[in-house]
């Protein structure tokens, strides 16, 4: 399997999720993963670095540098994407999301979700803050 592939327009919170509001370090594109810079500023997260693993949500919208972006930090979310329903979804690389079976030895353990449907996560982040020795089986 590979990084769910997220359609931006089609990435919608749901009525209970609870959103979350920040400026832009650089790019971000809805429905990406991401985590506060050094400086407080929203970028998208890798699971191959520390400051990464500490997820702090999913975005709504896009933006630029210093452009305000809105993110879901819990709750559910429609990403735009086919899921497996029942499947932990995990920060991946350049702020992918990624089913537990994509994770590989030296990443991160942040989870980011599961998915209640093939097509709604249920956002919980938690954050392992160790990475993974092996290829998860």
């Amino acid at each position: 399997m590979a990084a769910i592939t997220v359609t931006a327009t089609g990435v919608i919170p749901g009525a209970n999720a609870q959103i979350a509001q920040g400026r832009a370090a650089g790019t971000i594109t809805a429905g990406q993963s991401l985590y506060l810079d050094a400086n407080g500023k929203l970028t998208v997260a890798s699971n191959a670095a520390l400051l990464s693993a500490a997820a702090v949500g999913i975005s709504l919208n896009g933006g630029a540098i210093n452009q305000v972006v809105d993110y879901v930090t819990k709750g559910l979310l429609t990403p735009g994407a086919t899921l497996v329903q029942g499947q932990p979804y995990y920060v991946g690389v350049a702020g992918g999301i990624i089913p537990v079976d994509d994770i590989a030895g030296g990443e991160y353990m942040t989870i980011l979700g599961h998915a209640i449907s093939t097509s709604v996560i249920d956002v919980s982040i938690k954050s392992a803050g160790v990475t993974k020795t092996g290829a998860v089986a």
